[in-house]
């Protein structure tokens, strides 16, 4: 029996999706990625209103499907384009709180870690902690294709904290380890990826600065004017 369609996504075959699937948290960025970016976009799977699209961005076929919030999202998103439709990259463009005092709403970070306060990885019974991290060779085509767009981004580990309203206050604790921002997905990507043997990169837009008297972008610029972080991630597509 085919395991196509899952639970969550509705095409009936592997080739709905490009092997490379840009992976944003809100399913209107999917859209306006879709119509922005993508010829002959085609809408392959809007089960939950996840609204995932296949098309071509300079003759290259990619494909773009929201995770929603939280890792228990990204991660079954993630797992059954891994391993049942047989994708071989999903690069994250998501929003992140800064959490360095360098950074500034609107800087692009890439994720080359991700530190968790999930218990995710209690599920594959490794006897220690394991330490989520970014493809290599994917990170090293997205930091070549922001500097052709004039990009500096900045590199280095990134929290996927399973609280967004967090009663101990513990972003101060990650700033003195040197953790750049907060959001809540890279970690379980980037473990699906390890244990399937896919890659993953997580590229995420500075959309609030939580200790720096919570300076934020709107709801709709998190939609529609984070450009610059889909044009890297659509360029070091394979």
């Amino acid at each position: 029996m085919s395991l196509m369609p899952t639970p969550h996504i509705a095409a009936t075959e592997k080739e709905a999706f490009a092997k490379t699937v840009l992976m944003p948290g809100d399913p209107l960025r999917s859209k306006y990625i879709a119509e922005s970016y993508l010829e002959n976009a085609e809408l392959v799977n809007n089960t939950r209103g996840v609204q995932g699209y296949t098309g071509y961005y300079k003759g290259k076929r990619v494909s773009v499907m929201a995770s929603g919030m939280g890792i228990p999202s990204i991660g079954i998103y993630s797992y059954e384009l891994f391993n049942i439709y047989d994708v071989n990259t999903i690069i994250r463009v998501g929003s992140a709180g800064a959490i360095s005092p360098e950074l500034k709403l609107r800087d692009i970070v890439f994720g080359m870690g991700a530190c968790t306060n999930s218990a995710y990885a209690s599920q594959f019974n490794l006897p220690g902690d394991f330490a989520p991290i970014a493809d290599y060779e994917t990170l090293v085509r997205a930091v070549k294709a922001a500097e052709k767009l004039g990009v500096n981004p900045v590199i280095g580990n990134l929290l996927s904290s399973d609280t967004f309203y967090d009663d101990s206050q513990s972003l101060s604790s990650w700033q003195k380890m040197g953790v750049l921002a907060v959001e809540m997905e890279s970690a379980a990507l980037y473990m699906n990826a390890a244990r399937s043997g896919k890659k993953a990169l997580a590229i995420c837009t500075i959309s609030d600065c939580p200790l720096k008297g919570g300076e934020e972008c709107s709801a709709l610029e998190r939609e529609q004017t984070f450009n610059k972080m889909i044009e890297i991630a659509l360029e070091a597509a394979e």
